[in-house]
């Protein structure tokens, strides 16, 4: 499994969260939704927490997610998209 998917799910759980979440919250959609492809996807199962994080700040970096300054007391949240 790549991390590029992790961004997606991210995505799509920030999508359904409402825009934004708590890592938690993010963490527990993914769980939810594609527990059978983390348990399938080998030593993935013991990372994926990890690679969430690692695929948050990603999006950051790439403008999909609000910077957060290294502060842990604020949600993920995706920036607005201009039309």
């Amino acid at each position: 499994m790549n991390r590029k998917i992790m961004k997606d799910w991210i995505i799509e759980a920030l999508q359904n969260l409402g825009g934004k979440g708590w890592p938690r919250e993010v963490s527990k959609y993914i769980w939810e939704h594609y527990e059978s492809e983390l348990k399938n996807a080998g030593d993935t199962l013991y990372t994926w927490q990890y690679d969430v994080r690692w695929a948050a700040q990603s999006l950051r970096n790439e403008g999909k997610l609000k910077p957060v300054n290294n502060r842990r007391d604020l949600p993920w949240e995706l920036l607005k998209t201009k039309n």
